[in-house]
């Protein structure tokens, strides 16, 4: 991965949080939206995902970082599942 690739990752990153953070004010402000826990665990998973290739491709990245990208991805996918899960009455 070159110098190029890991800047789009980063922009990638920046575009995930300025949107957790807008989608956050428009809820606040019109109470209508994306309730916050279900957004902030779905993009804790892509985010997760996005850190773990970043440190795949950078030079100075090693697999405990990786792993720990992936770590914080699954952390965000297992809570938004049970957030999700529907439990039976």
């Amino acid at each position: 991965m070159d110098l190029l690739d890991l800047n789009l990752v980063d922009l990638i990153l920046a575009g995930v949080v300025l949107e957790a953070c807008i989608l956050l004010v428009y809820r606040r402000r019109t109470g209508r939206g994306v309730a916050p826990a279900p957004l902030v665990t779905n993009l804790f998973a892509g985010a997760g995902l996005l850190l773990a290739l970043r440190f795949a491709g950078s030079p100075h990245g090693s697999r405990v970082w990786v792993l720990a990208g992936l770590a914080l991805a699954l952390a965000g996918h297992v809570a938004d599942l049970a957030l999700r899960w529907q439990r039976r009455s």
